[in-house]
């Protein structure tokens, strides 16, 4: 298919990652990085986002319309998107192009996040959604939506895989790792683990780990660096262990740096879900916890067994690999549905 792909496309966001694996599938895309339709100054910036209001958008609406005509695709992919109007969705479906949204993110969720105003209005005129959440399904029914897909978030192969040769506890030098967000407990939680267990904790990620940590522990724990690509990879593999966290704010039922991690060939310790349960078997392919004690548990209990951190992370990227959990067998999914729309 022709796919008319609009998303935040810089090297570090996943919409790329999503977009070469329609590329890989065979498929011709034709981009456009909503990146490039955003006000010069960062409170602007905020104030658009929280609005999605003003020339910028009404600039990336008409871009959109523009492309479509000249371009004439199948398919109008939107990735993560939230300056479409309801208006430019219909004239897109006058034309002949199936529509689909691609969001991980929970608008109905209990975080409340800001920037949702034209996204809900535009829930009706897409003609697929594709949500990672069994609650989103009904949510999106309930707003009139013609049709949703759950979909699981997923590794991008080209950028995530084990690192080659002899590897081992001499070549990793983070002990108990995370890298990502400061959302929810995780600053007290990472805190308690270096402060009353004593586990040599590292923390990469965005500014808001040295707001939300204290001034010892920032200094501590935290690299000063958000890690991506390349770094985020080798990251992951000087890690002993991988601890991967679930978003309660954002309702999760598993997150993408579980499958990241695993097809990174990390040792995975992650938070117990019934979403994570069902995608790896507990102790060979992953080890869970639920709780600050278990944890720190599981911790006491593989830090110091190179052997056993080895078998479970071999194991946890076989499974990641011959079940799909890659961009491209993710994708593919949500393309099978579409080739079924009907408009």
């Amino acid at each position: 298919m022709k796919i008319l792909y609009v998303g935040q496309l810089s090297p570090n966001d996943s919409a790329l990652y999503r977009m070469w694996a329609l590329e890989r599938l065979g498929h011709t895309v034709v981009a456009i990085d909503c990146l490039a339709y955003q006000p010069q100054g960062e409170l602007l910036r905020k104030v658009v986002y929280r609005a999605q209001v003003g020339p910028w958008v009404a600039r990336l609406n008409r871009d959109i319309l523009a492309a479509a005509k000249r371009e004439k695709p199948d398919v109008f992919w939107a990735d993560k998107l939230l300056g479409l109007t309801p208006r430019t969705l219909d004239q897109l479906r006058a034309m002949g192009v199936k529509t689909v949204s691609y969001m991980i993110d929970n608008a109905f969720g209990p975080r409340r996040d800001p920037g949702w105003r034209l996204y809900m209005k535009d829930i009706p005129h897409f003609d697929l959604h594709v949500v990672q959440r069994d609650k989103n399904i009904a949510d999106y029914m309930e707003r009139g939506a013609r049709d949703v897909i759950k979909i699981q978030t997923a590794y991008e192969p080209t950028i995530h895989f084990p690192v080659e040769g002899a590897w081992g506890d001499k070549d990793r030098d983070r002990g108990v790792s995370f890298i990502g967000t400061s959302y929810d407990d995780r600053p007290a939680f990472l805190t308690r683990l270096w402060r009353e267990r004593g586990f040599p904790v590292v923390i990469s990620g965005d500014r808001m780990w040295n707001v939300r940590l204290d001034a010892e522990a920032a200094k501590a724990l935290y690299t000063g660096t958000e890690l991506y690509g390349k770094d985020y990879r080798e990251a992951v593999w000087r890690s002993k262990i991988n601890l991967s966290f679930i978003t309660h704010s954002n309702q999760d039922e598993f997150v993408h740096k579980s499958f990241e991690i695993a097809a990174c060939g990390g040792f995975l310790l992650a938070e117990r879900s019934a979403g994570h349960e069902a995608r790896f078997v507990e102790g060979e392919e992953a080890v869970f916890f639920t709780g600050f004690d278990e944890c720190a548990e599981k911790i006491r209990r593989y830090l110091p067994d190179e052997v056993a951190r080895d078998r479970i992370a071999q194991a946890g990227w076989a499974r990641a690999v011959r079940d799909g959990y890659s961009n491209d067998a993710q994708v593919g999914k949500i393309v099978a549905r579409l080739e079924a729309v009907r408009l």
